[in-house]
């Protein structure tokens, strides 16, 4: 069988919580979902939670509340999955991308400073900038707030993988450092909802836009509504909205996977510490943990000395059933953002880091032997 590089633990009491929601009045728009809210919200110390049916209608959702359309400009890294930057184009806004840190893979705080400094001297200084905390880990928000005071754009932090995670004390979801906040419950992601995503804030009034955007651009609250209201079926569109909305049941599984979240953090840091022992001696890089907070592991994305050899070792990892993944091709270089006339080279510490990138199988039920078996395959192609 085949090990892969990411998989989802649903338990007993995972499918229990979700029949009892199908054998339940509400199969959408019941108590689940605003209870799933609610717990998150909590856990992450943020005022304010919306659940909607995935992380990337959470970007889009966020960046419409805070403005973003045409002739406005979102920052975020090279480094991540194309949702990312999909979410400005949405608004029909432009895009631009900050290179990464050479040693945490997120957005690098002092090339975005040299990059915002020259942006400001031509009057295109980003109306948005979506710092991507890769892999699990926190980018260094403080600097990226300061930033946002000195330069005037507003911060959506993209946590797609790291619920779970926290910085310089705090947990990621937090806002203190950001506006918005999104959070993916994707199969292989820290806790799932089959697919589902969640955005926090402390912005009373951008948790409501998003929640009017997400169902239709639609409200029953009379404070919103033109006119009085005909009465208590009477609702009212006010936007041009979506159907975004999380289901009954996909919020009845997360709430379940959500009470196990800190032992899953904790697993992935147990196997992560054997990775980081193991592959001490290899012609590799393994991730580097910032002091300054505890990534969630989302991934253990390794980077080979040797980038030639990259190929040969994803598919000889592949032949041995180990399912390894590289995470990820820079979205810079995807044929779609080449029409923008972005080129090889604009952000070489990015292109630098893909092209030795692996990232080796971490999910919290991985046993002892298969981690072994993912070792000792690696070491034998690399020794």
């Amino acid at each position: 069988m085949t090990i892969p590089y990411g998989r989802q633990d649903v338990t007993d009491a995972d499918v229990a919580a979700v029949v009892a929601v199908l054998r339940s009045d509400f199969l959408t728009q019941g108590p689940a979902v605003p209870r799933f809210e609610a717990a998150l919200a909590t856990f992450c110390g943020a005022a304010h939670a919306v659940a909607v049916s995935n992380a990337t209608v959470a970007l889009h959702l966020a960046c419409r509340a805070l403005g973003l359309g045409p002739e406005d400009w979102l920052w975020t890294s090279p480094n991540t999955f194309v949702a990312s930057a999909n979410c400005a184009l949405y608004c029909g806004a432009k895009v631009d991308f900050v290179d990464i840190d050479s040693r945490t893979y997120n957005m690098d705080a002092g090339a975005l400073e040299r990059k915002l400094t020259e942006a400001k001297r031509v009057g295109q200084l980003p109306k948005i900038v979506v710092p991507v905390h890769f892999a699990g880990q926190s980018c260094d928000m403080r600097a990226i707030r300061a930033l946002a005071d000195q330069f005037g754009f507003r911060i959506v932090e993209d946590a797609s993988h790291a619920v779970g995670a926290s910085y310089l004390g705090q947990p990621v979801g937090s806002c203190l450092h950001s506006d918005i906040t999104v959070f993916s419950f994707h199969p292989v992601k820290i806790i799932t909802t089959a697919e589902g995503g969640m955005a926090v804030t402390n912005d009373a009034s951008l948790a409501k836009r998003m929640q009017v955007l997400r169902s239709h651009g639609i409200t029953r609250d009379d404070n919103d509504m033109e006119g009085p209201s005909a009465g208590a079926w009477y609702y009212q569109q006010i936007e041009l909205g979506y159907n975004y909305r999380m289901t009954e049941l996909q919020a009845a599984l997360g709430l379940s996977q959500f009470s196990r979240l800190d032992a899953y953090v904790q697993r992935r840091q147990e196997i992560a510490k054997v990775y980081d022992a193991q592959l001490a001696d290899l012609p590799l890089t393994t991730p580097w943990q910032s002091p300054g907070g505890l990534s969630a592991l989302h991934l253990y994305p390794i980077r080979l000395h040797h980038a030639d050899a990259r190929k040969a070792v994803f598919d000889g990892m592949r032949k041995a059933d180990i399912g390894v993944n590289v995470h990820y091709i820079p979205v810079h270089t995807q044929p779609w953002y080449r029409r923008f006339g972005f080129r090889d080279g604009d952000f070489p510490q990015a292109e630098h880091y893909y092209a030795g990138a692996i990232s080796l199988p971490m999910f919290p039920t991985l046993g002892a032997t298969d981690q072994q078996k993912v070792v000792a395959t690696l070491r034998g192609m690399l020794q």
